[in-house]
């Protein structure tokens, strides 16, 4: 008699895939603002938008995924904080446009479904959504035997928010003379890992358990650092300020991402003795020998985002930032130029 074949015999295990909705719901729950409608598990998230709080809302809408980082976790077995990585590129890039972040879906594909290893991955994205105030609304997992390895998947997402069409932050006020305000990042975050593999595993030969002195941590717990949401931070300063320009410094450094938030007429000037360049950044130089210009177009340099205001607002804001016991930096200002960036001090002088 001949075999009867099942989806589970061509390696697609429903039954996994139920335990794993099972295993997230809870967490997936918890991110649930006033405006979502229905429950986990209907063909499509539901949002009712409270249009009486905006005058005229725009949604702004984000896409990203994490990248090269995720051979970072396969290798460690790691896998609980690879979803704030997922959710922080994308809020962060809707928030320096104003944007309040309302929502966020995911998409997870992976070789082999292990229910435990994507709860950890979902938990991870429905912690990061609760800390930006977005609801986790809906997601896909998708079971691709035989396209990705047993063990291994990528995951990508995309958030949905909102802001009033006056208060959308554009380059048209930018100034000469603005004051660039800049917010630490917490790592490397999730942008320059091809290099950093290469520096890293390829040529040091590191496993990921190195203990690094200079780090207190061992190499695979400094990199595996999630990405940092700023959403909580900046909501409030773009509500009482402002704000000219907002910039999320990802791949591309600075060289690439400060200009996007400038008019076509005016450069930027950074001032790179103005904050303390983490130890992970140094290492990734001196490791690689890696020529300075290519570290600050490559990584964020330990800077993850950047407000552009007034010099009359600048100190306000940094003592509105100090009594929330955040940290910010002065590390530049605005010029007339030709849209460039020009890093001064430090290592550049030398």
């Amino acid at each position: 008699m001949e075999e009867k074949l099942t989806y589970r015999d061509a390696g697609v295990d429903i039954d996994a895939g139920n335990y794993s909705v099972k295993l997230i719901k809870d967490s997936v729950k918890a991110t649930y603002r006033p405006e979502v409608l229905g429950d986990l598990g209907g063909f499509g998230g539901l949002f009712a938008l409270n249009t009486g709080k905006y005058k005229e809302p725009v949604l702004v809408s984000g896409t990203d995924g994490v990248g090269t980082k995720l051979r970072l976790a396969f290798m460690l077995d790691k896998h609980d904080t690879i979803g704030q990585d997922a959710v922080a590129m994308c809020v962060n890039d809707i928030l320096v446009q104003g944007a309040e972040p309302l929502y966020f879906l995911d998409y997870l594909a992976v070789g082999k479904l292990d229910p435990e290893q994507v709860a950890a991955v979902v938990k991870g994205v429905a912690n990061a959504c609760k800390e930006s105030g977005c609801a986790l609304i809906g997601g896909e997992t998708a079971e691709m035997s035989g396209f990705y390895p047993v063990g291994e998947y990528d995951i990508a997402g995309f958030a949905v928010g909102v802001v009033d069409k006056s208060k959308i932050i554009t380059a048209e006020k930018v100034q000469s003379d603005d004051v660039l305000l800049a917010l630490p990042s917490s790592g490397v975050h999730s942008n320059g890992y091809s290099l950093v593999r290469k520096i890293c595993f390829d040529k040091m030969g590191f496993k990921g358990d190195e203990y690094i002195d200079e780090l207190g941590k061992t190499i695979g717990e400094e990199l595996l650092t999630p990405t940092r949401l700023y959403p909580k931070s900046c909501l409030p300063l773009i509500e009482k300020y402002d704000i000219h320009g907002m910039v999320h410094i990802t791949g591309g450094g600075f060289y690439e991402n400060i200009p996007r938030a400038l008019p076509e007429s005016l450069g930027a000037e950074i001032d790179a003795n103005s904050w303390q360049v983490p130890p992970i950044f140094t290492l990734l130089q001196k490791w690689g020998n890696v020529d300075w210009k290519e570290m600050y177009r490559t990584f964020n340099m330990g800077i993850g985002m950047v407000l552009i205001v007034s010099a009359a607002d600048a100190e306000a804001i940094k003592q509105d930032l100090a009594a929330k016991n955040e940290a910010v930096f002065e590390i530049g200002r605005v010029t007339t130029g030709n849209h460039e960036v020009v890093i001064k001090g430090g290592v550049f002088d030398e």
